[in-house]
């Protein structure tokens, strides 16, 4: 990180420390990446009071919005002053502009996970595991005819494979009756839309991988002519949103004591 955003962040640290978790305010400004090769930043420095929202700036929109009586008027004021403008526009430069190198260079080490659904006999269960993934957050949903299955369901824990990857386990029981479209629904950073693997009872798990193993190499010719595209779409969707808490002091005016909006 270079000095000065270090510097920037030391400034406002040192400001009047937080008394209790009932009397303070703070300022969290929010980077998020998006778009190919990460390219588009959107800047937001949200406002609290006693954890309770107060204005927030969006540089998308390009302003101020007040979500108290009090903060609507005084934000007016903030929203026409030119200079407010060329200070969120320092912020999010020197916050968002000046890391993108930093966040194109974690992309390059995220990794695409490999699913797979199988079924157990004993003790009787369907299990769905992502293996070879990167970053660490992921998430794994069963449905059950297209509706989220809450119960009868367990996860193992996010394990490390040791080579900056990552596995997960996910497990349904009992196997479903036939007529039942189990679905195992993966999301991923990597993935520009969830990955649904469908169980099939048909087959055997032996046949499947004979099933497979002779697709495999009719479709890899497709992935290989299709990959850039698919490349494209998934860097235009996917995003990285990195947040800083940099400001907190003391509050003098009572938060019971603001007015809400349409108080009179």
């Amino acid at each position: 990180m270079d000095i000065h955003i270090y510097l920037f962040f030391m400034v406002f640290s040192f400001f009047s420390p937080v008394s209790t978790d009932e009397d303070y305010a703070q300022n969290t400004a929010c980077c998020t990446f998006k778009g190919p090769g990460f390219k588009d930043t959107e800047y937001i420095l949200t406002g609290r009071s006693n954890k309770k929202l107060i204005q927030q700036y969006n540089s998308t929109r390009g302003n101020w919005i007040g979500f108290t009586a009090a903060s609507i008027e005084f934000l007016k004021n903030w929203n026409a002053d030119p200079f407010d403008a060329i200070e969120r526009a320092f912020e999010k430069n020197i916050l968002c502009t000046n890391n993108i190198q930093y966040i194109q260079q974690f992309d390059h080490f995220s990794s695409v996970p490999t699913i797979k659904l199988n079924s157990v006999k004993h003790p009787s269960m369907l299990v769905c595991s992502a293996y070879n993934f990167y970053p660490k957050q992921i998430r794994l949903t069963w449905l059950r005819n297209g509706q989220e299955v809450t119960s009868s369901v367990s996860f193992s824990e996010v394990m490390p494979d040791g080579n900056w990857s990552y596995q997960i386990h996910s497990y349904l029981e009992p196997i479903p009756t036939a007529g039942e479209k189990i679905t195992c629904m993966v999301e991923h950073f990597t993935l520009s839309e969830p990955v649904l693997q469908v169980w099939d009872p048909s087959l055997p798990a032996p046949e499947q991988l004979k099933i497979a193993v002779g697709l495999f190499g009719l479709i890899l010719g497709f992935v290989m002519l299709s990959s850039g595209f698919i490349y494209y779409k998934k860097k235009s969707k996917a995003h990285i949103t990195l947040c800083q808490a940099f400001l907190t002091r003391r509050v003098l005016v009572p938060l019971e004591d603001v007015p809400e909006v349409g108080a009179t």
